[in-house]
């Protein structure tokens, strides 16, 4: 119809015929409904593929913005659940202090009213020092001494506080020592570091003390560094050689300091302090 010795005038012609018969038949007979929907049905395709790239962007932008959400709200949740766990840490202590001292709860240990999360921003590498370097420091109020937790019990102190970052001295560092007490029966003794970063060494441990493998350690708060009650280590070797005049008693510390990355930092209670000197 439209080959080269048809004119211009007629093919035009027949074109815009065509388009009334079909402008007409589609809105007047049930044919022109049949060819509308043909002719969709051979577009639809057409219409999905140019629509995909949109789709797909589409999709892509949302999920980077599920991922982003969640990796926020993972985050809020961790800091949260690590405020958390550090109450949690003194309630079997608490238990304990009450069941003993219900008659004089207004001396019961008190916990820390102030607490601050830190993130560990680098390990230190001398093998002969256990530290590593927080992102806080004096801005954030914090000075040297202060304790350090983490989710699952007692880190160490803090050691040359600057003004952004500080440095916290790990309690299996050889020069760090935590006063602590036997949960099961209250006796208190010294844990020392020892160099080793998952194992620690109880100080001049008579032959006679009651002591056991298995034997939970929490601070006694003595010495005003740590508030009392975290959990610090557990008991897991004890050797009582009679020709030494101390049993060695070894004690695997509760914190996992080899995997630390958000820690807490506590201030001491004003009140508990001044009791303390």
């Amino acid at each position: 119809m439209f080959g080269r010795a048809i004119s211009l005038q007629l093919r035009l012609f027949v074109a815009v015929l065509l388009s009334i018969v079909l402008i007409v038949g589609d809105r007047y007979t049930q044919g022109g409904t049949t060819v509308r929907t043909s002719l969709n049905t051979l577009v639809s395709p057409l219409l999905y593929l140019a629509n995909l790239p949109y789709e797909v962007f589409s999709l892509g932008a949302k999920s980077l913005h599920t991922r982003d959400q969640l990796l926020t709200e993972n985050e809020a949740l961790k800091k949260k659940q690590l405020l958390q766990s550090e109450q949690l840490q003194q309630y079997q202590f608490l238990n304990k202090e009450n069941q003993k001292l219900r008659a004089l709860l207004g001396s019961s240990a008190k916990q820390s009213n102030r607490k601050i999360i830190a993130q560990v921003l680098s390990v230190h590498s001398n093998p002969y020092s256990h530290q590593v370097v927080i992102n806080r420091g004096t801005i954030d109020g914090i000075s040297e001494g202060q304790a350090v937790i983490d989710e699952m019990g007692v880190v160490g102190q803090l050691t040359k506080v600057g003004s952004t970052t500080s440095r916290v001295l790990l309690m299996t560092d050889t020069t760090h020592a935590t006063p602590v007490r036997i949960l099961r029966n209250d006796v208190r003794t010294v844990v020392e570091g020892i160099g080793k970063i998952n194992l620690v060494k109880l100080s001049h441990v008579p032959h006679s003390l009651d002591v056991r493998i298995g034997d939970v350690l929490v601070t006694s708060g003595l010495g005003g560094t740590f508030p009392e009650g975290y959990p610090v280590a557990v008991v897991t070797e004890i050797n009582r050689d009679e020709g030494r005049p101390f049993a060695q008693v070894y004690a695997e510390p509760i914190a996992q300091l080899d995997r630390i990355r958000l820690l807490v930092i506590l201030w001491r209670n004003q009140q508990e302090t001044i009791s303390n000197e």
